[in-house]
């Protein structure tokens, strides 16, 4: 057992911050309250945050931690499976090593799960994971895989296949390539899932059966999109196939904020701390999560690590509260938010009873560089403290 004692208690479950207890027991959290006291003889370990706030643990709802390996170059690149467009059958899950630096450098930020995969060169890359940040095997850290199918527009995709004599080469193109496929994956779904009248059953199909969990709406799309023109295109083709989706980096969607609200998908944002190192992110800039928040979007911070390190997701939140989202929701943009939009609220992103007891101590305000991790805690065991650093 764990015993967090006298913290101010951020919930971010839509309670107001508090004075109080937080007691985890066999990885979750057991009772939440203003006095907790612990049984006669009782071994529980102890934590007292006094001064400090106690949040739910910090989540970075789009990432490559374990798949673009920190100082391993080509090595440790499994990011982008360059020869192929339309890749869907390919899992995360294969790819990430559990023992890249990044994740240590995560739990020392507070950071306590992830959703990462497959970067953006294909049209289709493949399927995300969403996972925790501490453990050296990656199956002990699976909280939902697959989590996501990647798609992405704009610039990538068409730089990677543009020397190679084969589309894509054109957002047409692209655009056209994931069509087709989504043509054949309902085919192939309805066939699978009993819903063609007179079909007989399909045989088992293994470049499109990974598209089920998808057409099911078990998973969103995860589009990469930075132009206005690509957010448009992935909104498009997502309502043509009637498909849920979240809208990744969305570097240009202050600039149609209200119609990224109409669509009624999520928008990830980031990476904002980054170079302007391509055209399609000429317009990128911090102010974009608070326009979208105003206009009554579901927002998410994102590093996109490596592009901006894994460590600087509450600082990026913090930039963005200093170009107009509302303190609050820059906390609820690294913590409520992305869980929602992850779909693993029922297990993390807020400090509640019978959740898996994921949680960060911070000395002073996590969205200021002054803000420090004293304890980070996931399923109930400190993994980091301050004092042992």
């Amino acid at each position: 057992m764990l015993l967090i004692k006298n913290g101010q208690l951020m919930t971010m479950d839509g309670k107001e911050p508090f004075i109080g207890d937080i007691l985890c027991k066999d990885g979750k959290i057991e009772q939440i309250g203003a006095h907790i006291e612990l049984p006669p003889g009782s071994d529980a370990e102890v934590i007292d945050a006094s001064g400090c706030l106690v949040l739910p643990g910090l989540i970075d709802a789009h990432c490559h931690v374990g798949i673009t390996e920190e100082k391993k170059g080509i090595e440790g690149d499994d990011c982008n499976e360059n020869v192929e467009p339309v890749t869907p059958w390919l899992r995360a899950l294969d790819a990430i090593n559990a023992m890249d630096s990044a994740f240590e450098a995560a739990v020392h930020a507070g950071i306590t799960s992830v959703m990462a995969g497959p970067g953006s060169s294909n049209v289709v890359g493949g399927q995300f994971a969403f996972l925790k940040t501490k453990g050296r095997c990656i199956d002990d850290l699976i909280v939902r895989a697959p989590a996501a199918m990647k798609i992405a527009f704009g610039e990538n995709p068409k730089v990677n296949f543009s020397g190679m004599g084969k589309s894509p080469v054109t957002r047409m193109a692209i655009a056209g390539m994931l069509r087709r496929e989504l043509f054949e994956a309902k085919k192939y779904y309805e066939k699978r899932r009993g819903t063609d009248a007179g079909a007989d059953a399909a045989e088992e199909n293994f470049d499109l059966e990974p598209w089920l969990p998808v057409f099911d709406h078990e998973i969103p799309l995860k589009a990469h999109v930075h132009r206005v023109d690509d957010i448009f295109t992935a909104i498009r083709i997502a309502k043509e196939f009637g498909l849920d989706m979240t809208l990744d980096h969305c570097s240009e969607g202050h600039l149609i904020a209200d119609r990224i609200a109409e669509s009624g998908f999520p928008a990830i944002v980031g990476p904002d701390l980054s170079s302007r190192s391509k055209i399609e992110i000429q317009h990128v800039d911090f102010k974009t999560a608070g326009v979208l928040h105003k206009a009554g979007v579901l927002v998410a911070v994102c590093t996109d690590h490596p592009v901006s390190t894994i460590q600087s997701l509450p600082l990026c939140a913090g930039l963005a509260v200093k170009e107009g989202l509302p303190p609050e929701e820059g906390l609820r943009a690294i913590t409520c938010n992305p869980a929602k939009i992850c779909r693993v609220f029922d297990r993390v992103g807020s400090l509640e009873v019978g959740k898996d007891a994921d949680i960060a101590v911070f000395a002073g305000n996590p969205l200021e560089v002054s803000g420090k991790v004293r304890y980070t805690v996931i399923d109930g065991r400190v993994v980091y403290r301050e004092a042992d650093a």
